[in-house]
């Protein structure tokens, strides 16, 4: 059961990051006025977020790649993660440089947070698995 919601969850974060990335490379105006807060980040600029599109799509396609290569699946994810963890990281911050007022952190987390804790707990579990698998 465990196996098979960790597989889920991999899922869905990576097709969320294949759907962001694509919207950000297909229509990059509209993911800019779309998403709440990022028209506070800066001036609309297609050529970054159409690089950071890149990455999203670069991070989808690890954890989906995760699934169905478990000998991969640690180095997949935890890299994916990785990235995850420094942007959540850099928008805290900017909070702490005083660049974003607080409310940007609970704003934010959805799409910026929650999906590192996610790859946190993914890549543990991934981990895991892989020591039990070992001592079989």
């Amino acid at each position: 059961m465990l196996r098979q919601s960790c597989m889920l969850l991999a899922g869905v974060l990576g097709l969320a990051a294949v759907a962001n990335g694509s919207y950000m490379l297909i229509a990059p105006a509209d993911w800019y006025f779309a998403v709440p807060g990022v028209t506070t980040t800066g001036p609309f600029n297609q050529h970054f977020i159409r690089d950071i599109g890149i990455i999203f799509l670069f991070l989808g396609a690890a954890f989906l790649a995760g699934i169905a290569r478990p000998a991969a699946r640690v180095v997949l994810w935890g890299g994916a993660t990785l990235w995850l963890c420094a942007h959540a990281l850099f928008h805290v911050w900017e909070v702490a440089a005083g660049i974003c007022g607080v409310s940007a952190l609970a704003r934010d987390f959805p799409a910026v947070t929650l999906p590192a804790l996610i790859g946190i707990l993914l890549t543990c579990w991934a981990i895991g698995d892989r020591r039990a698998a070992a001592s079989r």
